[in-house]
């Protein structure tokens, strides 16, 4: 037997195997759950504890109360036996191809725009309902929590077959497509691999820019001084510009009577936005404060009565995480208000001590210059007919993603 032809019969013998691990149950226990107060409440928030706060209680209700009523959530318990060993989140979405794609006309859409192009007139037509595991409305890896001591990477295929149950309940709502793991890091990385024994496939998006905060800087001139010459005139330009535009920067508590301004702000900025998947109503925001608590911050930019700007600061352990904003793209042509909020959520960061401070995947340049370092992430995709894995596969490859700068802000020695 030739070498060749044996690597062929080897790889149809692996293509077999696979299918048949696909529809071999993982030997795992679940509970499943639209909504999380259907599942045993301590048992989620005994796992949910000592991961992050978006996949946490508090955060999960708040997206199910006050999010988008076109995104539904979906949950699962893994149980080894009788002990509890992972919680799974999910949502069930229905998105237009040509949605994943900047607009024509948007900043993002200048890379690649011809292959953007094609793959929007393509995509137009094309709708499908997705299963995400993870979160649409935050980023990093949201996806499961693991029990304390567990082998997250024997629980992989115990998740995929969650995942599976979850999709084929969904025929009676209508089929699902297409499934996908959601910003899985380096940290995840090796965890995830048995995925692929599942058709599963990595595709990188943008990085999550991550700057680390120095545990001596204890407010943000210590940030500002600790900056070389060249980036510290420039960081102090963008406040004194603000303040000799007439904009006033202070933190704001109660965000009830400001929820429809704010709003209206954070839309400015989604409409430029390359995945538009999903838009929170107004009514999120000071749903999220509530839900957040002391771990909470909202900055505005205001002139005169009118708030030109918001951003909002989410401490998850020791982590910050620069979450939502918006602001005028008028006034901002006056001065730099993304800029300066920019600023306000490092202050935010020193002032709840945390170690580093998470900025998302967008507006890559302005947050290098801040200091921010990329941390990579992929999603992991897999579509219910094998046959159109490697379609869908093309077509989200074709989303242009861009490379963080190579920005050193900071002094040397």
């Amino acid at each position: 037997m030739t070498r060749k032809l044996r690597r062929v019969l080897d790889r149809i013998a692996d293509a077999r195997e696979r299918h048949r691990e696909r529809h071999r149950p993982s030997g795992f226990g679940f509970a499943l759950g639209d909504r999380l107060r259907y599942l045993e409440r301590e048992t989620w928030d005994r796992l949910a504890a000592p991961a992050s706060f978006f996949l946490r209680r508090p955060f999960l209700e708040t997206v199910e109360e006050a999010g988008p009523e076109d995104v539904s959530p979906r949950y699962a318990l893994v149980f080894a036996g009788r002990e509890p060993v992972a919680a799974v989140v999910a949502q069930v979405v229905t998105v237009s191809a040509d949605r994943l794609l900047p607009a024509e006309g948007a900043p993002s859409a200048d890379r690649g725009r011809s292959l953007a192009r094609g793959a929007r007139r393509l995509g137009a037509g094309v709708r499908a309902r997705v299963l995400v595991c993870g979160n649409l409305f935050s980023w990093g890896f949201h996806a499961a929590a693991f029990a304390p001591g567990a082998d997250p990477k024997a629980l992989w295929p115990a998740i995929a077959e969650a995942l599976y149950r979850i999709r084929r309940a969904e025929r009676l709502s209508g089929q699902t497509d297409l499934v996908l793991v959601k910003d899985v890091t380096s940290a995840e990385a090796a965890h995830v691999e048995p995925l692929r024994r599942f058709s599963y496939r990595p595709l990188e998006t943008e990085p999550n820019m991550v700057l680390g905060i120095d545990p001596a800087w204890r407010g943000h001139e210590d940030y500002l001084a600790s900056l070389d010459a060249k980036y510290r005139k420039a960081a102090r330009k963008v406040v004194t510009e603000v303040e000799a535009a007439g904009g006033l920067v202070e933190k704001v508590s109660d965000l009830d009577p400001l929820a429809e301004r704010l709003h209206a702000l954070y839309l400015e900025v989604q409409a430029n936005n390359a995945l538009r998947i999903a838009t929170l109503p107004a009514r999120f925001f000071p749903a999220l404060a509530r839900a957040a608590g002391g771990d909470f911050r909202c900055t505005v930019v205001r002139r005169g009565e009118e708030i030109l700007g918001f951003v909002t600061t989410v401490r998850d352990g020791d982590t910050a995480v620069g979450y939502h904003v918006g602001f005028d793209r008028s006034a901002a042509k006056e001065m730099p208000l993304y800029l300066r909020l920019l600023h306000a959520v490092v202050a935010d960061a020193i002032e709840l001590r945390c170690a580093r401070l998470s900025l998302g995947r967008t507006a890559l340049e302005p947050k290098a210059r801040l200091g921010a370092r990329p941390v990579p992430m992929h999603v992991w995709v897999r579509h219910r007919v094998p046959a159109m894995n490697l379609l869908v596969r093309g077509l989200l490859g074709a989303i242009p993603h861009a490379e963080a700068p190579d920005r050193a802000p900071f002094r040397r020695g």
